[in-house]
């Protein structure tokens, strides 16, 4: 390395020099970041004109991808290299992206360098030597593992020849089907191909055959089947999983009674939604004698799913493999055999049903005063629909949303009435003490239809959390927070047993900034930095601001989008959306693999047993969180095509929508008197050439400066609903 007074002076110092001995510096200290500063007291530049030369190199090896370029005037040796691996990411509009291993940084792949990879396929690519003025580029130069062997589209069936066109224009081309590959599939059918060709360069054709055929297209059991078969998600059980629920052996023994705590003559009830058929938690609660204060025990009673589904039986591990119910608009693709999950699990009013329970003592201000597990068995006196309990609560005078309990009276109304509004109002208590603590609230709406027979939707509307939801979801929560910390929390020294957590990591601290950018036009503010608790109440406070304001639903958006995503795992970080230090899922393990997981964790543990392998459960964990979300990924494009095929019926008609989404391509406008989005698309807005401006969530015209900005209100028509590639087109309404 160049030392000496004289070494900074210009005269000497050429640039072939200075970028050995800034090369010599990077290469000496690959994990050091440098600031230019760092850099001009590191090689004794000393004179201005050595530290623009400095500047203007730096510039060019991270240009070249020599360096890193960390911030405006920091950065370190890239020692990522040339070939890296990693996830392709096709687009529609052919602007593809690779994410290499460890990095949420996009890396642009044109079409011709794709070699034909596929969306999800894990690649090899090599870095691209950059042109001038042009953005970073890659080549793929291996395809690594397929993400997919199955593809859902429509058939095309000509006399000689057939095709397949795929679902979701993911597909550079249709794929090959030979005629006596078709399974008798005709033309228009949807139906599930598996590839049996993937393109070469000797030949670009993609070549299958037809695994199944799944109807006629449009019909909307084939539809829905589509959308799960497009996830991978199964669309119906095997047989010999089915067999296997129905020889299980359903009645209870005394024995089996002897070994647990008898619930059956205590006040019990489910409150579910109106069509569900698992009931796979309930409540009981009872006032405890002999005490000065009243004091309540209340038990958080959940099916005892683990009895009857033994670990690696045939259907555990078609429960493992599923992770998962899935909600479609429609229907539910249940995880357990019908048998299980709406039979013998299911806990059914006046039926005797086998539970795994928490069961608090807790007094008027909803503590805690003592708890335990309990393996027990129950009998539920009543079945409620939410909209029955918030009767109920209202008849007694409760106000939804106030977060007032019913006030207190000799005589409740309505059957269970005095136990309904004591869970009420101690629900009501655990929910203050939680936004105290740092919860975040979230309480968003969520679309809704109501279908006929043949599955058309005949209303879209918006469903919002009352009061009764409330009560169940905070027992729950008490429940899930309280078996976590029985696990987690351990004495100084000690180590912690091995338990599947649901976790959530801290907002993004990028996107807070966004959102408090963006926010700061409509007259709000947030706090970026401070404590966590101290950032959760400031979003709580903005939360309330915008209640029924015109900008609800776009800031509530941007706030979301904000937040990190819930996963399951064994390592521990807490729940930053709830503020709990321990949270895990134990109350729905008819539903969710994970809590089932959990059951036989604590009852092996309750036995005295040793902890569990933390990579045998880890692994567990992520494909369990992997396939959390295909299910919603699926629901999305459930709910995205009944709204398509509901605004089918309304082509030309005009309706008052506002600003949803704003992207290079065009807006999102959701329309204000059903909640259904459909685009506005860049072509439709030909009074001006518009610029997209990120940052500002807008699009802005050039030549008027007219703006498009996330939230505004805007008239618009609807101009095509295809119900096939799940578009809904409007434009702006003259």
């Amino acid at each position: 390395m160049a030392k000496g007074k004289n070494q900074g002076g210009a005269k000497r110092l050429t640039k072939r020099k200075l970028s050995e001995m800034m090369q010599t510096l990077f290469q000496q200290n690959p994990n050091e970041t440098y600031s230019y500063k760092q850099i001009f007291k590191q090689l004794h530049l000393t004179t201005h004109p050595a530290k623009m030369m400095a500047v203007d190199l730096l510039e060019e090896m991270a240009w070249d991808d020599y360096l890193q370029k960390l911030s405006d005037n920091q950065y370190r040796l890239n020692t990522q290299g040339q070939v890296l691996e990693g996830t392709f990411i096709r687009k529609a509009n052919g602007k593809n992206s690779f994410v290499a291993d460890g990095s949420d940084k996009p890396i642009f792949i044109a079409e011709r360098n794709s070699m034909f990879a596929l969306n999800g396929d894990r690649v090899k690519i090599t870095m691209m030597a950059r042109r001038e003025k042009h953005i970073k580029e890659a080549m793929v130069t291996e395809i690594l593992q397929r993400a997919h062997d199955q593809v859902v589209g429509r058939l095309q069936v000509e006399r000689d020849f057939a095709f397949l066109i795929p679902d979701g224009n993911l597909f550079v081309h249709d794929i090959f089907i030979p005629k006596k590959k078709l399974k008798q599939g005709k033309n228009n059918d949807k139906a599930v191909v598996k590839i049996t060709q993937w393109p070469s360069k000797d030949s670009k054709n993609i070549v299958g055959e037809v695994v199944d055929v799944l109807g006629k297209m449009g019909d909307n059991n084939t539809e829905m089947h589509a959308i799960l078969a497009q996830y991978g998600l199964p669309y119906k059980y095997p047989k010999n999983v089915e067999e296997a629920a129905n020889k299980l052996d359903a009645s209870i023994t005394p024995e089996e009674i002897a070994r647990r705590e008898d619930f059956r003559e205590v006040t019990t009830f489910t409150i579910d939604p109106h069509d569900a058929k698992d009931f796979d938690d309930a409540l009981s609660i009872r006032k405890l004698p002999g005490e000065k204060e009243p004091l309540w025990e209340v038990g958080v009673h959940i099916a005892d799913v683990s009895h009857y589904v033994k670990e690696g039986s045939i259907i555990d591990k078609e429960a493992q493999k599923r992770a998962t119910s899935v909600y479609l608009v429609d229907r539910t693709i249940p995880m357990l055999p019908e048998r299980l999950c709406n039979f013998i699990c299911s806990l059914r009013p006046n039926e005797e049903k086998l539970c795994y329970s928490a069961i608090f003592v807790l007094d008027a201000e909803a503590n805690t005063r003592s708890w335990h597990l309990a393996h027990t068995v129950i009998r539920s006196d009543r079945r409620f629909a939410y909209e029955e309990a918030q009767e109920i609560l209202e008849k007694n005078g409760v106000k939804d949303g106030t977060g007032e309990p019913a006030p207190h009276r000799k005589n409740y109304e309505g059957e269970f009435g005095e136990e309904m509004c004591t869970l009420d109002a101690l629900a009501k208590k655990l929910r203050e003490k939680r936004f105290k603590g740092g919860a975040v609230k979230f309480d968003r709406e969520e679309l809704h239809f109501d279908v006929d027979e043949k599955g058309k939707p005949t209303r879209a509307y918006f469903k919002k959390s009352k009061d009764a939801n409330k009560l169940i979801e905070e027992f729950m929560l008490l429940a899930n927070r309280t078996v976590a910390e029985s696990i987690g929390k351990v004495k100084k020294g000690q180590k912690a047993k091995t338990l599947p957590y649901r976790i959530h990591d801290q907002p993004d601290p990028q996107k807070m900034e966004r959102l408090r950018e963006f926010i700061v036009k409509f007259g709000y503010r947030v706090k970026t930095t401070g404590s966590r608790g101290e950032i959760s109440k400031s979003l709580n406070k903005l939360m309330d601001d915008v209640q029924g304001k015109r900008e609800q639903n776009v800031i509530e958006s941007v706030a979301l989008r904000a937040m990190m995503k819930a996963k399951y795992s064994v390592y521990n970080i807490g729940h930053y959306g709830l503020a709990f230090d321990y949270y895990t899922h134990f109350t729905s393990p008819i539903r969710r693999y994970p809590d089932t997981m959990v059951h036989r964790l604590l009852t092996r543990y309750e036995e005295g047993a040793r902890s569990a392998s933390k990579e045998k459960y880890e692994e567990l964990c992520e494909h369990s969180s992997d396939m959390e979300q295909l299910a919603q990924n699926a629901e999305r494009d459930s709910i995205k095509y009944k709204m398509v095929e509901f605004m089918g019926q309304f082509i030309g008609e005009e309706f008052d929508a506002h600003i949803s989404g704003v992207t290079s391509y065009g807006i999102y406008a959701e329309v204000d008197e059903n909640h259904c989005e459909g685009m506005v698309s860049m072509h439709d807005l030909d009074d001006d050439y518009y610029d997209f401006d990120e940052r500002n969530y807008q699009l802005v015209g050039r030549r008027h400066h007219n703006k498009y900005q996330l939230g505004d209100p805007i008239r618009i028509r609807v101009a095509r609903a295809n119900v096939e590639k799940r578009q809904l087109d409007f434009v702006i309404a003259d």
